[in-house]
């Protein structure tokens, strides 16, 4: 317990000091993540949206396949992107391999599958004949959707948060697409494994602290905005 609590003074000495590493790691832990979750929303939701919507040969087949990306292990996304982004790779002409865009790109493809599975499973819990009624009162297919994503907004900002909760804290995919380099590709779960690693405990409990409590701010206000929007 002493160690905790080591840990926790810690977090508040570089808290206190506004220390330069850990603002940089947190920033950057901020926009890898943000940036992945915004992409993953936009298709996510977007290709949720019209698999719902849409009878097709094999949907149930491709509803299966997006519920099992929403387990996939974060060290297989990050072996896969590797090797994409690897140098003698398909698109290694590009040398984002160790950036922080290859970790958004790795933390996109974690997320997009969660967000596009809980989308459709929101869109599709909707009453069968709303779809229908909407359409009959002289809405465009346009405007139908619209109707239909505004209905379902409570399961789908559950949806960003899980992408968001999914990418903010995987560590695998991170250290082997980015390789923790200091002050360029280091970010909060990287350095907690690496000084964990190195027998610095305190300042592991430290970084776990202000990683938790950074997941609990953005998930805060957007349980507050779910919440304002839920049905009186």
């Amino acid at each position: 317990m002493e160690l905790f609590f080591q840990g926790i003074r810690e977090a508040f000495r570089l808290l206190v000091t506004l220390d330069g590493e850990v603002f940089t790691i947190t920033l950057l832990s901020l926009k890898v993540s943000g940036i992945a979750t915004l992409l993953s929303v936009g298709v996510g939701m977007g290709s949720g949206t019209v698999v719902a919507l849409t009878d097709f040969p094999g949907k149930r087949f491709l509803v299966s396949v997006v519920n099992t990306g929403m387990g996939l292990p974060p060290v297989v996304v990050g072996l896969f992107v590797t090797i994409f982004l690897w140098r003698n790779g398909p698109f290694g002409y590009l040398e984002i391999l160790y950036t922080p865009t290859a970790m958004v790109i790795a933390q996109f493809v974690i997320a997009a599958p969660i967000v596009m599975g809980i989308t459709i499973a929101a869109i599709q819990n909707l009453p069968p004949n709303l779809k229908l009624q909407i359409l009959a009162l002289g809405a465009t297919r346009l405007q139908m959707v619209r109707l239909l994503v505004r209905e379902a907004r409570l399961p789908l900002l559950a949806a960003v948060m899980a992408g968001f909760g999914g990418v903010i804290s995987e560590v695998g995919a991170s250290i082997m697409v980015g390789g923790n380099i200091k002050g360029y590709t280091r970010v909060l779960t990287t350095a907690t494994v690496m000084e964990s690693s190195k027998g610095n405990f305190d300042t592991a409990i430290a970084l776990g602290i202000i990683l938790l409590g950074l997941c609990f701010g953005i998930n805060y206000l957007l349980t507050i905005i779910q919440q304002r929007e839920r049905p009186r």
